[in-house]
């Protein structure tokens, strides 16, 4: 099963994330990320995986496992 984590310390607050996969990433209030669904499925998986492997500009989305 995959799993989305976020590092906050590495995220720049672009909003790619939120963009490109809104049911899986939103943004608090300071623009950092953060995850909604850590076990996203079907194309919401594949917009996650999306966001962390091409961007992601700060490299802050993991995706582990599935």
């Amino acid at each position: 099963m995959m799993k989305v984590t976020a590092e906050r310390d590495r995220c720049i607050g672009a909003g790619l994330c939120t963009l490109h996969a809104p049911s899986v990433f939103d943004q608090e209030d300071d623009g950092m990320v953060v995850v909604l669904n850590e076990t996203p499925t079907g194309a919401d998986a594949d917009d996650a995986r999306k966001v962390a492997d091409h961007l992601c500009p700060g490299k802050a989305v993991r995706i582990t496992g599935g």
